[in-house]
């Protein structure tokens, strides 16, 4: 369990980097090691063994040879130690840390309506958000509104709805259409009057009669002014509805229930218990007891949870119009009633208190309880609420297609409720072909056999081609779109019955792979986490992304690798459980193909640099060891050693890992499909670290063999001071090394220039600002004798060098040669090979100096004119 979850917090990002790093770690051992043989090879001529200034004493002549390498090897690996950019995690957190305010600062994505932004609860996942390959939405309060609107109940075959149209005005207060009958008979009446209380009073809805509470409007159609609050806003659409025709629940005071009819009079019930709802049962009852003292049992839920029930009522005709709602896409639920003797509700009651009491098991208990009192019901109708499509819910969906990501829809709705909304909202398309794998399915054939059969579907289609696993859209192939139900995926995950060690989890995942979009209907809770881990750990090991808005997909978002919260009206449960939060669905779209590439992006690109930048600066150094007799003799001044990564170097990387944009946001946003550019952790890829670790070997060698040859046949002045013949340049071994370390800060400095898109005032100032900080110091370095210390090594040696003009030469010389490489190498590939991102770069480019272009000659063209 433990690697597991190791596992999940260290990504493509995390898994690269730590890679990389012991890549250099080995470097770092095979250049002491190296060094340390071909010191002691060096030294194994006498005269090289003790020169006349390093005389050996007595005890080190003394010491064991083995004692001596390994010393040795030691100082090798704390002089070439450097090359490990130790800094870099520093600054990849500062980056993490930092970059995250970008995300909370977006107004595009502040919701006006509930007052809420964007938030960021870790800011460990900022580049995965560019990775992702799957995404898991739930359906209801995350592509809908979760605005719940009560829209028509169903009662004995007649259909009610709270106004109709006539001559183009709404009749409020309108008690139905008959759908069957001109009007239901007297055991009809009696139906409707036991349905519209059955949903006064099996709920759990509360009433505040104020003018407003959290924002929420009074209903100005009710004949009483009451604002209904629950958790749920489908309780709160029915008992709004059935106020529109005729009955209003008032308020529950002293564990009485009153409810006012359409006589105007109020009714009062006693209410004795509440089975509760939750996900597995998927519906909940109250027992009350009227004015009368009869005692009855209502219940209202799910249709697969309410039919199999009941044992008389109109199942028929009531079924007929939940599956017409259902597949206009809106929101079913059933309702039953039973009548309870006096004795039936003593041992109901004794059975629900025990199990109450029960200090083990009690939720099993109680569970089994309601399974025993909720049967052999009298089944009274259904209703239907609808949940409009969020805004741009569809327009985000395509994005994501397009961008090649996955998109899974998990509900625990009806099927044909789900599939209405997964067109709705573009998940399915006209010309996508619809598999399914239901229960309904599975009784008509076995598993095994359905299993296959679409194995087959999807295979005879797409076996001759290569689907791209990572592809939300397929052009050349047909589309196909998966429909899943609960039962069905609790018997894929099962093992065969056969007791073979497969299953058919891989038949089942090979059939998701060659489908463009999957729906998931009639899931629990704990199946969508199910669901989620089984994408997650299979073989490729996808980037996963879960997004819901209620307590129900908590699990879901746990199990993903970044879990997204909505902001919704079911609670903070989701937000406060997810790694990030957003107001509504539609800002996904910028968070992923926006926020997430750039992260991805910049700190790919800070990553290489460092390691690219290390190298340069210390490879000089192993050269130098074979220049100086393999003595450990540093190249460069202590203060720059570790100046360098501290403020030499440090902030321009620091700077481009926040605002780098090496496109606009507008055009990621247009362009989704530049989402697959750093798609699979591209950046990061081997090919890419060796290319920036030679480029680094490559401009190590320019430095120091081109301050090398500068300094070629010296001679020895009458003051003791070595000077070049060729440019009589005074100079010695901290002259050497400052020229090559000016070099290589200029250098790489420069490089992160050349690779900045985006510039603005901050970008100048830190790049260039940067290199002024280096020369200030040098100068003030070597140019001041500091008290402080006991020897200045570096008095004057600075400005000895920029004293020469021969030295000004050689540093913009080395400068160009270092970065002509790196100049040339994008030139060619931008132009034979270029990427869908340099493509749009180069459009871009080409359309501003068109712009620039017309500008200048309208300007020309109207100065002519006047």
């Amino acid at each position: 369990m433990l690697m597991e979850i190791f596992s999940c917090l260290f990504f493509f990002f995390f898994r690269s980097m730590n890679v990389f790093l012991i890549v250099y770690l080995c470097i770092l051992i095979s250049k002491a090691l190296i060094n340390t043989v071909l010191k002691y090879v060096w030294q194994s001529e006498p005269f090289r063994d003790e020169p006349w200034y390093n005389q050996k004493t007595e005890p080190e002549r003394k010491r064991n040879l083995f004692l001596r390498a390994f010393t040795d090897f030691l100082a090798f690996m704390v002089l070439f130690n450097y090359i490990i950019p130790v800094s870099m995690y520093v600054t990849v957190e500062m980056q993490k840390f930092l970059g995250s305010y970008f995300l909370t600062w977006d107004e595009e994505m502040f919701d006006e309506d509930t007052g809420e932004g964007p938030l960021v609860n870790t800011s460990d996942l900022n580049e995965e958000l560019g990775q992702i390959e799957y995404v898991f939405t739930d359906k209801t309060g995350t592509l809908t509104e979760n605005n719940m609107e009560f829209v028509e109940c169903c009662i004995e075959g007649h259909v009610y709805v709270p106004h109709v149209i006539c001559n183009g005005q709404i009749l409020h207060d309108c008690t139905g259409i008959d759908m069957i009958d001109s009007s239901p008979g007297g055991s009809g009446k009696e139906r409707e009057d036991l349905f519209f209380r059955a949903l006064c009073l099996c709920h759990t809805v509360q009433v505040k009669d104020d003018d407003s509470v959290d924002g929420l409007k009074k209903n100005q159609l009710s004949r009483r002014s009451c604002i209904y609050i629950s958790s749920s806003p489908d309780e709160v659409a029915l008992v709004e509805g059935i106020q529109r025709l005729g009955y209003t629940y008032l308020r529950l005071k002293d564990n009485f229930m009153e409810i006012l009819n359409r006589e105007n009079n109020i009714e009062k019930f006693e209410l004795l218990e509440v089975l509760s709802f939750d996900s597995v049962r998927r519906r909940m009852s109250v027992i009350v007891r009227s004015s009368t003292g009869d005692i009855f049992l209502f219940c209202k839920g799910a249709d697969s949870s309410i039919f199999p029930r009941v044992k008389e009522g109109k199942i028929d005709q009531i079924r007929s119009r939940v599956e017409r709602n259902a597949v206009e896409g809106l929101r079913t639920l059933c309702v039953a009633y039973k009548k309870l003797t006096a004795e039936e509700y003593s041992n109901a009651q004794k059975l629900l208190q025990n199990a109450k009491l029960a200090l083990q098991d009690r939720e099993k208990k109680l569970a089994e309880v309601y399974e025993k009192i909720e049967r052999d019901f009298i089944l009274l109708g259904a209703t239907a609420v609808e949940d409009r499509l969020q805004e741009k819910a569809a327009d985000t969906i395509e994005a994501l297609q397009k961008a090649g990501i996955k998109v899974w829809v998990l509900t625990g709705d009806k099927m044909e409720t789900a599939a209405a909304t997964c067109y709705a909202c573009k998940l399915f398309r006209r010309n996508t072909q619809i598999l399914e794998l239901t229960t309904k399915k599975i009784e008509e054939q076995s598993l095994h056999d359905v299993l296959f059969d679409l194995s087959k579907t999807v295979l005879r289609h797409n076996g001759s081609l290569t689907r791209d696993t990572f592809s939300g859209l397929s052009t050349d192939m047909q589309d196909y779109g998966l429909i899943i139900d609960g039962a069905a995926l609790s018997l894929i995950m099962k093992p065969r019955q056969d007791g073979s060690s497969g299953n058919y989890r891989e038949l089942f995942l090979e059939i998701c792979r060659n489908c463009s979009a999957v729906l998931c209907c009639r899931m629990a809770p704990l199946q969508k986490a199910q669901i989620v881990k089984l994408i997650k750990l299979s073989k490729e090991h996808p980037i996963t992304l879960a997004i819901g808005d209620g307590a129900n997909d908590v699990s879901m978002i746990l199990e993903a690798h970044v879990g997204i919260g909505i902001i919704g009206k079911e609670g903070r449960q989701a937000a406060r459980n997810s790694d990030y939060a957003i107001p509504k669905f539609k800002h996904l779209k910028k968070m992923l193909l926006v926020h997430g590439h750039f992260y991805y992006v910049r700190i790919s690109e800070l990553v290489q640099y460092f390691f690219y930048k290390n190298v340069c600066f210390i490879f000089p150094q192993f050269l130098y060891q074979f220049f100086c007799g393999f003595s450990q003799q540093t190249l460069y001044d202590t203060a720059y050693l570790t100046l360098y990564n501290i403020s030499f170097t440090s902030l321009p990387i620091l700077l481009y890992g926040l605002m780098e944009q090496h496109v606009s946001a507008d055009t990621l946003k247009r362009e989704p499909s530049l989402y697959r550019d750093v798609a699979k952790n591209a950046l990061l890829r081997w090919r890419a670290f060796i290319y920036w670790t030679f480029l680094g070997v490559f401009d190590a060698v320019v430095f120091f063999f081109g301050a090398y040859f500068l300094f070629d046949n010296t001679i020895v002045t009458s003051n003791g001071q070595l000077m070049t013949t060729s440019t009589h340049m005074m100079f010695g071994n901290w002259t050497f090394g400052t020229l090559v370390f000016t070099v290589l800060v200029f250098t790489v400095t420069l490089k992160l220039a050349l690779d900045t898109h985006y510039w603005t005032w901050i970008n100048h100032f830190m790049i260039w600002g940067s290199l002024v900080f280096y020369i200030v110091f040098s100068l003030l370095w070597g140019g001041i004798i500091w008290p402080f210390l006991n020897y200045q090594r570096m008095y004057y040696v600075f400005m000895q060098m920029l004293s020469s003009g021969p030295a000004w030469l050689g540093i913009i010389l080395l400068i160009t040669v270092s970065l002509l490489p790196d100049v040339l190498k994008k030139v060619l590939c931008r132009q034979l090979w270029p990427t869908a991102t340099e493509r749009i770069q180069t459009k871009h480019q080409c359309l501003s100096v068109e712009q620039s272009t017309i500008f200048m000659l309208s300007q020309t063209s109207s100065s002519l004119s006047f």
